[in-house]
């Protein structure tokens, strides 16, 4: 099993400049294996030969052949994990299970993500070596101080250092059987994603979109406005100092928004997993969702698809089981006390999100059927905990 820890790191200042030219290697490894990517690609079409379409062994064997003299001071594996990430980032623009991927692009240093990847780093004495060329002289390499201790142990499998607003960090992914033994219960639970906030059994809810992260997204907007007024002002040479004062504050307010909200994730998810063995969740069209011109905002700040990629792998880590619910289950439609379903065709019509055309109650779900009021909220938990394999073919589906 594989398991990461992201932990800040320490270099000195020799290895400060090593990592930043591994940044630059990176970058400039990624354009050249593109570019010679769609050089071989072109070269197949014209003369009409699928053999001599791209690969990943290709492009590589052709990067190595072709090494100039500075690159032997680079680490190779750098080389060749920029390449296999190249060659995964094609397969999975033309897998049709991932339609939201990207064509691969060539990166530019006026817009680029301080990033390598290796599979040689070690760890010695509680600090991290990265993979040095034989070029280079042991005198001249030191290892890295990691701030905080491993809290995996393993196999150190691949290494991908990474610079951010406040520092640069450290991937370490171990392959290791580090699981924690959780007791065996008999509990479901389910889960309605609502924005801003998720519910779950017995009217609990969680609030996703706390009044520090308010003020975040509105120092967000302050930045993003000033930005945009120095680009107006001086659209040729707008990148200033001061412009890059504001940049960086802005890009530590994202910052500061993604680690509270995955913090707060982070703690639902274990929390559930440890008092509960199955998760019900919906399976949402998430895309579709944040397309919407008045809640898209709210929507992509909801963290839909975050939750459900917590999920996944925290289930595989601790033997839980998941249950995506299918995406027509009607959870919203349907009286959890006697199971009858609103439709169009009913007596006051679909419920819909300002309540249905009788009583035009957002929070409140009323069964026409057994008479019973519910909350609409603590109803869909409730449809969701009751569902099954045979549930769909019930209704009909």
């Amino acid at each position: 099993m594989i398991k990461t820890q992201k932990i800040k790191i320490q270099p000195n200042s020799h290895m400060t400049k090593v990592i930043n030219d591994l940044f630059n290697y990176r970058r400039y490894i990624w354009n050249q294996s593109l570019n010679l990517w769609n050089e071989m690609y072109d070269s197949s079409l014209i003369l009409n030969d699928k053999k001599l379409r791209p690969s990943g062994a290709k492009v590589r064997n052709e990067l190595v052949f072709n090494k100039a003299d500075w690159q032997f001071q680079r680490s190779a594996r750098v080389l060749q994990q920029t390449v296999s990430q190249l060659d995964k980032a094609w397969k999975n623009y033309f897998n049709p299970k991932m339609s939201n991927h990207m064509k691969p692009k060539f990166k530019s240093k006026k817009n680029y993500k301080p990033t390598f990847t290796t599979d040689r780093a070690r760890l010695v004495k509680g600090k991290l070596v990265l993979d040095k060329p034989k070029e280079i002289d042991k005198s001249e390499w030191y290892p890295i101080k990691l701030i905080e201790p491993v809290r995996f142990t393993g196999t150190l499998k691949i290494c991908t250092i990474t610079e951010l607003p406040d520092g640069v960090y450290a991937s370490l992914s171990f392959e290791t059987e580090d699981n924690k033994n959780l007791p065996k219960l008999d509990r479901v639970v389910g889960v309605d994603v609502n924005v801003k906030h998720f519910n779950y059994n017995d009217g609990k809810s969680i609030n996703i979109y706390p009044k520090k992260l308010e003020r975040y997204y509105k120092r967000i907007t302050y930045y993003q406005r000033l930005l945009a007024k120095k680009r107006l002002a001086n659209p040729n040479n707008f990148k200033t100092i001061r412009y890059n004062k504001v940049k960086t504050k802005l890009r530590l307010n994202y910052l500061k928004v993604s680690r509270l909200q995955n913090d707060i994730l982070q703690k639902f998810t274990t929390k559930i997993i440890a008092e509960y063995s199955e998760i019900h969740i919906e399976d949402l069209d998430v895309r579709a969702m944040t397309m919407s011109k008045k809640m898209g905002k709210n929507l992509q700040r909801s963290l839909f698809g975050k939750l459900r990629e917590i999920l996944t792998y925290k289930c595989a880590w601790y033997n839980r089981n998941l249950v995506v619910v299918d995406r027509l289950y009607p959870s919203t439609q349907l009286c959890s006390n006697c199971g009858f379903r609103k439709t169009n065709e009913t007596y006051g019509g679909k419920q819909t999100l300002s309540g249905d055309s009788i009583h035009h109650n957002h929070q409140k779900y009323y069964c026409y059927n057994c008479g019973v009021i519910l909350d609409r909220d603590e109803n869909a938990v409730n449809n969701l905990i009751k569902y099954n394999d045979k549930t769909m073919s019930l209704l009909g589906k």
